[in-house]
């Protein structure tokens, strides 16, 4: 992207109807996934608060920030946290659809005075999904959620050693293009920054020992796409030491990282009208780019693929390959999701014996079951916990999905689609 033709992302879509119709809209995500770029195709007036020429001004007289052609842009609001309370007393007075658009890569502590609930409406912006990488897809999630079992094809050539490459390239716009040692500088940087700066600075949270913050980040991300109590990533982060951080501290570990927006954990599916027995509650980790993960474990390619481990030890299900697969999947089919106005959520029994990598959920808690495989091929055994859920919940499981790396999109004879991640979009 850069300083080329802007690229459309899914999230376009959103902002086009909610700013046709809403007088205040915040894109908010993580630094590094695009919200200045895309707000930037819709403003007409531009505040840009992490110029500091441009913030003291702003903290002199913070009203003047909601003058000038509309829609006004307010970059990266939190730097001055009235701003939001600002916009919000404006929309109560009768601003025009389309007047504001607020950014933030962060959540401030403390925040607003007021939520801006009604007033201003907060959309998640995440990194590139596989989809917006490629250019294509041939799949719809859309089409999935309608539960009329579409028929699903396509080819991709890409292999293992191409979504390890995804993986590893990240879905930060910035990045894209970047390799070798010169990339993982980059995600060396963005980690350092968020530790060292955006957590004090723009969530305003204090850590008294950011080297330890370092350490859990990094047993975190052992445990990718797993639901590793955080006893058991605390204990990673620490092996070897006598003193261990108490709960209070992991606590603010897990608070402040959730500000910036780098933990994107996936909660656990407890449907209201629970027909399921012991489901387990705890969300399934994750970070908000696997390459973030692989970058703090030291993966490269090659040990991805001869099926070596790295990093804190977590108990997982398969290869560190494996987990990060499912989070470049997970971190897709989010966005994907959101787009259909769905919530993306996993399944666990609370003794492990039945587990669905992820839920996607309709507003009506109808779903699409979907596990993830980092296979060519499938088998019976691996759609086995699909057919479960199937038998258990009927008509309410909309359609069932293995996400593979082979190369054909297709249906076996139970019904159950089997697709390749890169052929699967909104």
């Amino acid at each position: 992207m850069g300083g080329g033709p802007y690229i459309r992302r899914i999230v376009d879509g959103e902002l086009d109807e909610v700013l046709g119709q809403l007088a205040a809209v915040a894109l908010e995500g993580a630094k590094g996934v695009g919200k200045t770029r895309t707000a930037l195709e819709r403003a007409k007036t531009v505040h840009r608060l992490d110029d500091p020429a441009v913030l003291e001004v702003a903290r002199a007289n913070p009203a003047r920030l909601l003058d000038g052609e509309r829609p006004v842009l307010v970059d990266e609001w939190q730097r001055l946290p009235a701003v939001w309370d600002l916009v919000r007393r404006a929309v109560d007075d009768g601003a025009e659809p389309g007047s504001f658009l607020l950014t933030g890569s962060a959540i401030p502590d403390p925040p607003p005075t007021h939520s801006g609930a009604g007033r201003i409406v907060s959309i998640r912006m995440r990194p590139l999904t596989l989809s917006e990488r490629l250019g294509s897809h041939s799949v719809s999630l859309a089409a999935l959620l309608t539960g009329d079992r579409p028929e699903v094809g396509g080819e991709t050539p890409l292999t293992v050693e191409d979504y390890v490459e995804e993986i590893l390239a990240s879905g930060f716009p910035g990045l894209r293009g970047l390799s070798g040692r010169v990339r993982r500088l980059q995600l060396e940087g963005y980690i350092q920054r968020i530790v060292d700066r955006d957590i004090p600075d723009e969530a305003g949270v204090r850590i008294r020992n950011p080297t330890a913050l370092r350490r859990w980040l990094t047993a975190y991300a052992a445990a990718t796409a797993t639901t590793a109590s955080f006893e058991k990533i605390r204990d990673a982060a620490t092996a070897g030491q006598e003193r261990k951080p108490g709960k209070e501290a992991v606590q603010n570990y897990r608070d402040a990282l959730t500000r910036v927006w780098v933990l994107d954990e996936i909660e656990a599916w407890i449907p209201a009208d629970n027909p399921l027995r012991q489901l387990a509650q705890a969300p399934k980790h994750q970070l908000v780019d696997p390459a973030l993960a692989a970058q703090l474990l030291g993966a490269q390619a090659s040990t991805l693929l001869s099926g070596a481990s790295s990093g804190p030890s977590i108990p997982r299900p398969g290869t560190l390959l494996g987990v990060l697969f499912e989070s470049l999947a997970a971190q897709s089919i989010r966005v994907y999701a959101a787009h259909n106005e769905a919530r993306l959520k996993h399944l666990r029994t609370a003794r492990g014996r039945q587990e669905i990598d992820l839920i996607v959920e309709r507003a009506d808690g109808a779903v699409v079951a979907i596990e993830v495989k980092l296979a060519r091929t499938i088998g019976d055994e691996d759609v086995k916990h699909l057919t479960w859920l199937q038998e258990k919940l009927g008509d309410r499981v909309l359609d069932r999905v293995v996400v593979t790396t082979g190369p054909t999109a297709y249906r076996r004879t139970d019904g159950i689609a089997v697709v390749p991640l890169a052929l699967l979009g909104p």
